[in-house]
């Protein structure tokens, strides 16, 4: 799990389980962070140039294009599988 420095990320008690690694990104460097890259897909490809009716028509909206994003594999490792992230899981 990528933790990106953010103040409710540390927890004094956190029992990390065996199967679970936690990789710690420096801090105001969010553009090191994978799913940062995931919202810039999602805004310049799902949401350019809408205006939505209301907000239960953009979550409506929001939720049908992170399904398509979920179900597009391959753009999705595309993004977000840096090398130093694949290293990180592999050691």
């Amino acid at each position: 799990m990528i933790l990106d420095g953010a103040g409710w990320h540390r927890a004094g008690t956190l029992v990390v389980p065996e199967n679970m690694r936690l990789v710690s990104l420096p801090p105001y460097a969010p553009e090191l962070n994978p799913v940062e890259h995931l919202w810039d897909e999602l805004r310049e490809k799902s949401f350019g140039n809408i205006v939505f009716d209301s907000l239960d028509a953009l979550e409506d909206h929001l939720e049908v294009s992170l399904r398509k994003m979920e179900d597009d594999t391959k753009r999705v490792y595309s993004i977000v599988a840096w090398p130093w992230i694949i290293d990180s899981l592999l050691n």
